[in-house]
């Protein structure tokens, strides 16, 4: 590793790390200016004065802000975000239990946005101006504008109809439902047990959501790609190339498609992000039960340690990704660590 990438990268975590501390103090401040007392919540109408002062004081409500400020950001890099209000169990517990869910459905989806967008693009931008390009920026833009839920509900009236014996609901079969991994993630459980079948039945059951969930992002992959396409053709080497007889394919593949990488890359990595906290609907719709419903549903109840613990995981999230793709990015064109470190 240069002198130079690792000044790069040292720049991109501190200033990732400076995020999670502003996002941090802005989780804490809103969950103190949001109506209703925390104490009142766990313990419900009908505790006693004593009660909740005795909850209040263990929860360090009591306490100055900023000690609990404090008190909240040591715990948080611990892991530790308290108990539930509405369950009284560890928060991260929770967390750790239905995250592998969503984060197995997000992957499978960037994994699908990835496989169809790309090509599409590369495609569309290859055949620019023909019917082939029309019909793919059609599909694109209803992809754009078209919500994940109706593809998850129109995917699941065509399975009914179609596809009876397709599963459309929950992470596997009820004859599977006492399996367990060490992942959470169970095509990968199911790999590691050496049970096949458990893999092509969970592959099943995430094919459907996976695929409404990607369409979005498909639309803009494809979009970006072809745009970015477009572009770099027009630049001299690639004229230079083509000039010199190098075959189209080969000036596609091995030299457009490397230059013109940066931005769908760049959208990969806040879909990645967005999606960890944006999945609640298709999880919903198809009964997923993941980290992203559990979400709204600690919104909806006002369970305030569930909410901050949820909002802080899925920024985590974000800065990670973010960091992963800007560090990619740096490794594919070293001229945007250059142009940084000038």
């Amino acid at each position: 590793m240069t002198s130079g990438f690792a000044e790069f990268l040292l720049r991109r975590i501190v200033g990732f790390a400076g995020v999670l501390l502003v996002l941090a103090l802005m989780i804490f401040i809103l969950a103190r200016v949001v109506p209703g007392d925390p104490a009142r919540i766990a313990l419900g109408p009908t505790a006693s004065a004593e009660q909740l002062a005795e909850l209040r004081e263990e929860m360090g409500l009591d306490d100055p802000l900023p000690l609990q400020f404090v008190n909240f950001l040591g715990g948080a890099i611990r892991g530790d975000f308290g108990n539930s209000l509405i369950s009284g169990r560890p928060v991260a517990e929770e967390i750790a239990g239905l995250l592998p869910a969503t984060l197995e459905l997000v992957l499978a989806t960037l994994i699908i946005m990835l496989a169809l967008g790309l090509p599409l693009g590369i495609l569309a931008a290859r055949y620019r101006n023909s019917w082939f390009d029309a019909v793919l920026r059609i599909v694109s833009l209803a992809g754009v504008t078209m919500p994940s839920f109706l593809f998850a509900i129109l995917l699941q009236l065509g399975a009914a109809y179609y596809l009876t014996d397709w599963p459309i609901l929950g992470r596997m079969s009820r004859e599977f439902s006492d399996f367990s991994g060490a992942t959470g993630l169970l095509t990968v459980d199911g790999l590691l047990a050496g049970r096949l079948d458990i893999t092509l039945d969970a592959l099943r059951h995430l094919a459907f959501p996976a695929l409404a969930l990607s369409m979005s992002g498909i639309g803009q992959i494809m979009r970006i790609t072809r745009s970015a396409m477009i572009e770099h053709q027009r630049r001299d080497h690639v004229q230079t190339l083509r000039s010199f007889g190098v075959p189209g394919r080969v000036v596609t593949f091995r030299y457009l498609l490397k230059l013109s990488a940066i931005a769908p890359l760049t959208i990969m990595g806040l879909e990645f992000a967005s999606l960890i906290g944006n999945a609640f609907v298709v999880e919903m719709v198809f009964s997923w039960g993941g980290f992203a419903s559990a979400g709204l549903e600690a919104v909806m109840q006002k369970d305030l340690n569930a909410v901050m613990a949820v909002v802080l995981v899925s920024g985590c999230f974000f800065v990670v990704a973010n960091l992963l793709i800007d560090i990619l990015i740096g490794l594919i064109d070293p001229r945007l660590r250059m142009k940084e470190a000038r």
